[in-house]
């Protein structure tokens, strides 16, 4: 059969297969040797920084010789700046994948990744979806994503689906009706797993469960649930297990960054040790040991590209104490969560539906820097924004224009320019809040 997946990715300059072997390579390595090899990618990956990138060197200073641990801890608001002032000496547009994510802490930014950097990531996710008996260049996807709404860029988008093998549903359509519609597509093809926004795929169950149906039974070709972007909670999880009849897999990972953590076939959530590191730091940024709960910093290890180094990810975290540094264990994730859009003609959206919105609105050189969506009513939602410059009208009006084409039209939206924004107990800023019952 041939292989379009990995192909696409070879055909697009991406060195799939050097990856693969090198990720096997690591992974093979016994514990002393794969601690040699993490401390000797760190020196390399700073050392490269400090010579080839201006954006890092004004963060780090005039420091000469640095411990890791006094190396500094970037924020996303430190990498809110043009795209052409991040990347390292030899890399541009041209010669690395891009993409921009608001993400679920709705700090709108722009990355770049080099060539090997994502090929590396791309090898090390289908080797632990293989965990779970998938294969990207055999397994159908049923995607549970955002989509752009316009004609063309969503034409783009399902003509990479194609060619990757799954088939994106509709999240901004959640109501019974549109539900129903998921159903009878999974009646209708033979959808290996589904992988996406955990609310979306918890509506399904319960308007499964509603009708006393099971989804493997509907579609037998289905193995694996995979959850992510949202925090899965334990009744969830019962839930979803029950009505889509096959096993429930948590993934977790930042756009910008990496795979974070993926879920075994035991049931521990493994860290990506292969191409990230890991660490949970207290307010005072000092790393904190195994079991003890901090803020999750994230290494890329390979992104030569521009630096993600000792990056905060905006989650907090513990590791498990059974952890090793070739196997660290994610024992609890704290934060992301979204809540459910309620719509007035009866429609429900997932929450994380305004990762999609947001990146239509937001891009590069936009002055917003953070921002939180409240549903105040089944028709309003105010627009809290963190900007030095108000909105103009012709900005709002541009912004209302993509939240009805991507909701539905005639809602009242309410716009407050704010200096900072307000953040939950657990430091977590929230991208989306609904006041609505």
């Amino acid at each position: 059969m041939l292989k379009l997946f990995d192909l696409s990715l070879q055909l697009n300059g991406y060195p799939l297969r050097w990856a693969k072997q090198h990720l096997n390579s690591l992974v093979a390595l016994p514990k002393d040797q794969f601690i040699q090899q993490l401390e000797k990618q760190k020196k390399s990956l700073v050392d490269f920084h400090l010579q080839h990138n201006s954006f890092y060197q004004k963060k780090v200073g005039n420091w000469q010789v640095l411990a890791w641990e006094q190396l500094p801890i970037l924020q996303k608001s430190d990498c809110q700046v043009p795209l052409s002032e991040r990347f390292s000496t030899g890399y541009a547009e041209k010669n690395c994948y891009l993409n921009k994510t608001s993400g679920s802490s709705g700090d709108p930014m722009v990355f770049a990744k080099d060539k090997v950097c994502h090929a590396l990531i791309w090898a090390n996710i289908m080797r632990k979806f293989a965990w779970h008996g998938i294969d990207f260049n055999r397994s159908y996807q049923a995607r549970f994503y955002g989509m752009p709404m316009a004609f063309w860029p969503q034409k783009l988008l399902r003509i990479k689906d194609f060619l990757s093998n799954r088939y994106r549903m509709n999240i901004f359509d959640l109501s019974n009706e549109g539900l129903d519609q998921i159903v009878q597509k999974f009646a209708n093809n033979r959808f290996d797993y589904i992988n996406g926004y955990t609310s979306a795929i918890v509506l399904l169950a319960k308007q499964l469960e509603s009708k006393n149906s099971v989804l493997k039974t509907l579609c037998p070709s289905l193995k694996v649930c995979i959850v992510t972007s949202e925090m899965l909670f334990e009744a969830d999880k019962m839930l979803l297990e029950k009505a889509l009849g096959v096993p429930v897999i948590n993934e977790y990972g930042a756009a910008e960054v990496d795979l974070i953590a993926f879920q075994n076939t035991e049931g521990d959530w493994v860290v990506n040790a292969e191409t990230c590191l890991v660490e949970i730091v207290d307010e005072h940024n000092k790393v904190l040991p195994y079991g003890q709960e901090g803020r999750i910093i994230v290494t890329q290890l390979y992104n030569k590209a521009m630096p993600f180094i000792r990056y905060e990810v905006g989650d907090f975290g513990i590791l498990d104490p059974k952890s090793t540094p070739q196997k660290p264990i994610l024992q609890k994730l704290i934060g992301r969560t979204n809540d459910v859009i309620h719509l007035p003609n009866g429609k429900r959206a997932a929450g994380m539906a305004f990762y999609s919105i947001t990146k239509a609105l937001f891009d590069d050189q936009s002055a917003v820097k953070e921002f939180v969506i409240k549903q105040t009513k089944i028709d309003t939602f105010e627009i809290e924004y963190v900007s030095d410059l108000a909105f103009t009208q012709t900005q709002e009006q541009h912004i209302y224009q993509v939240i009805s084409d991507f909701l539905v039209p005639d809602l009242t939206l309410k716009f407050v320019q704010k200096t900072s924004s307000t953040r939950g107990a657990n430091g977590k800023l929230k991208q989306f809040i609904s006041l609505v019952n």
